[in-house]
């Protein structure tokens, strides 16, 4: 008798077709309800991780993977993914929220698709699963379904916690902050890892198995918080089973866990030597990272549960050892997880999703140096990968009840589980508003913690590109200095606006010797201490001094280039000094108007160099042809070096730019009268 294949391909069909609609649904809702998010623009720090200039070409793209510290972290898949976008998008930020939101939604499909594996069942060997384990639950222990039809509690659950997971508010920040990138990007290829491997856990198929390896190299290269994947992995075998085998379950994970710490370890030297977490506000000893960690998880437990008054900054708390209720977080932590240790003969999964979400909290809890932690000891985006576990335990229970609950009060579970959905989606609009751009960002923190520090300078540096409104960014930063005296941003911040403002180079010269003392290192705040010098009569040589601790800070300093370069222009017998620094200057920065202005004027008072002049003139009036002084510059030099017909064009152009200056009007004249005397 044969057997057709019918009956099995109407089957698969119908299972897609079960597939598709709630694949649908997330990605609608998820779509909805971050509309507000995708008119979001550029904030805070978007900027670098948007690729740089210097990164744009291909040669970047090298030094993306070959330099760290060429970006802000060391994650060369993620800021080649970056590379990829800007060629597509430049700097426009639709494009790259439209890519955020969708990985958002594609981790809420592999998340689902993560369960749904983890619920259909154990392909190991009765010698594998324990006795008391066989013919139950798929959840809390492995069973078999083939061979012990069971009923399906949890049936739906997958899609239920994949909507919780896409709608849920506290994930916000993570969506529609372009920065936050290497969260969604991550974390989708670390549920496409998990996913793979799980397929490979069943079929013991090496190609499964190397497919999984490369996509958990991948998360890490977006992100290494994703190390923790391999501890999760033996977590779920430790659910499923009931315990865990050497050869079956740790055995294979063994180079993941290897690799996972060595990544880890490399970012953690990262996040020191170039992001900057370093400095007394990270000298914390272990018993104070041990309170920090067990408030923290407490406080990420909390935004998952209530989900209200988010915010994108929150207080950083003052940790004492000598306050004792500090103490109840971590010890809260531990009573539960003691508690959770009893009732694993009975049930396994909340210890599973304690032991989960704990150990994904892990990289982010305080006992490693995170730069975020200068400003709070948690955001919201720490938190983004640890939730899955929660969610998919709720989505469990709800389901499990939704499920056992007398018929006719099964169509008031799923009315209550839409609600629950219409509420998370509706918090998330509200919160996608606080991101549409940096004044409503840091006007929004403040309204919730008035204490923020960065957001008091970060609004001062908004407010002080706004004319009429640099009164109201000096109140910023002497804000933000009142609530944190040794922040030498705000100390620089304050300094160069001083420095803007007429005689008050004083208070400028003040605030950026304190921003150097408190921060050696600062190159931008030594190189603006000596314009200041520079502007003072008879202190040259303390601008040049300045300039040249700047450069040896950073090297690739445009900036400091250029002001060393004018500055030993206006010194006796130094004009090779400042034409050296001058080209250094043009050559870091091509479209750099002024150094090459200056290095033409420099060039015209060194003989033998008109043409170098004239070169460097006509490339000013190319980059910016309404720079009146430019054509000037450029008529006198082609005038020095009888070219009539083109100084008379130059000076034609500097007259239509500056038509009420009479000196341009004579100059021009006076050409014209020398040509038609030829």
């Amino acid at each position: 008798m044969l057997k057709g294949p019918f009956p099995r391909t109407a089957s698969r069909k119908a299972l897609i077709f079960k597939m598709i609609l709630p694949c649908a649904l997330i990605f609608c809702a998820t779509v909805f309800v971050y509309l507000p998010a995708l008119a979001g623009n550029l904030i805070w720090n978007d900027g670098d991780y948007v690729t740089k200039p210097a990164l744009r070409s291909l040669a970047g793209l090298v030094r993306i993977w070959a330099e760290p510290g060429a970006t802000e972290q060391y994650y060369p898949l993620l800021h080649s993914f970056f590379w990829m976008q800007y060629q597509l998008f430049g700097d426009h930020p639709l494009g790259y929220h439209v890519v955020n939101l969708l990985l958002h939604v594609c981790s809420a499909v592999l998340f689902a698709l993560v369960i749904r594996r983890m619920l259909a069942g154990d392909a190991a060997s009765p010698v594998d699963v324990p006795t008391e384990c066989r013919g139950r639950s798929a959840v809390g222990a492995g069973s078999d379904r083939r061979n012990h039809p069971t009923p399906q509690p949890y049936a739906g659950a997958e899609w239920v916690a994949g909507l919780l997971f896409a709608l849920h508010p506290v994930h916000v920040e993570s969506v529609a902050w372009i920065t936050e990138q290497k969260n969604t990007l991550s974390l989708a290829c670390y549920l496409a890892a998990a996913l793979v491997y799980l397929r490979f856990d069943m079929s013991r198929r090496p190609r499964s198995y190397l497919i999984a390896l490369a996509l958990f190299v991948c998360s890490m290269w977006c992100k290494t918080v994703t190390a923790t994947l391999p501890a999760a992995l033996l977590v779920v075998f430790w659910w499923k089973r009931g315990r865990l085998g050497w050869r079956r379950d740790v055995w294979p994970l063994m180079p993941w866990l290897i690799l996972g710490a060595a990544l880890g370890l490399f970012s953690s030297w990262v996040e020191h030597a170039y992001v900057g977490a370093r400095g007394t506000a990270f000298e914390l000893s272990l018993v104070g990272r041990t309170l920090v960690a067990g408030r923290a998880v407490w406080f990420y437990a909390g935004q998952l549960v209530w989900p209200f008054g988010l915010n994108f900054i929150y207080p950083r708390w003052t940790v004492d050892a000598a306050v004792w209720w500090q103490w109840l977080f971590p010890l809260g932590v531990l009573a539960v997880g003691a508690v959770l240790w009893a009732l694993r003969r009975r049930t396994r999964a909340p210890l599973a999703t304690y032991l989960f979400f704990v150990g994904s909290l892990f990289p982010v809890l305080g006992f490693v140096n995170l730069f975020g932690a200068l400003y709070s000891w948690v955001w919201d985006h720490w938190q983004y990968l640890a939730d899955l576990g929660p969610l998919a335990l709720a989505a469990a229970g709800l389901t499990a009840v939704w499920h056992r609950a007398p018929r006719h009060l099964r169509g008031l579970g799923a009315g209550l589980a839409a609600g629950l959905a219409v509420l998370l989606g509706a918090l998330t609009w509200s919160h996608c508003t606080m991101f549409r751009d940096d004044e409503t960002l840091f006007l929004t923190t403040l309204a919730r913690n008035p204490g923020c520090w960065m957001a008091h300078n970060n609004l001062g540096l908004i407010w002080r590109e706004r004319p009429g409104r640099q009164n109201d960014a000096i109140a910023q930063f002497q804000e933000s200095l009142r609530l944190n005296p040794n922040n030498a941003e705000a100390h620089y911040n304050l300094g160069i606006t001083w420095a803007q403002m007429p005689g008050r180079l004083n208070e400028a010269m003040t605030e950026l010797q304190e921003a150097v003392r408190l921060e050696p290192d600062y190159a931008d705040a030594h190189n603006n201490l000596g314009n200041v010098w520079a502007q003072m009569p008879g202190r040259l040589e303390d601008a040049i001094a300045e300039y040249r601790t700047a450069l040896h800070l950073n090297p690739d300093n445009a900036e400091a280039h250029y002001n060393l370069g004018i500055t030993w222009a206006q010194l006796p017998g130094r004009l090779n000094e400042a034409t050296t620094e001058l080209q250094k200057a043009v050559r870091l920065k091509p479209k750099y108007a002024d150094a090459h202005n200056n290095l033409g004027i420099t060039w015209a008072q060194m003989p033998g160099h008109l043409n170098d002049a004239i070169a460097e003139f006509r490339e000013v009036v190319r980059l910016n042809p309404d720079n009146a002084s430019a054509w000037h510059n450029l008529g006198a030099s082609l005038y020095d070096s009888g070219d009539l017909p083109g100084a008379a064009a130059a000076f034609r152009e500097e007259l239509r730019l500056s038509p009420n200056d009479p000196s341009v009007r004579q100059a021009l004249t006076e050409i014209l009268q020398q040509i038609k005397g030829r």
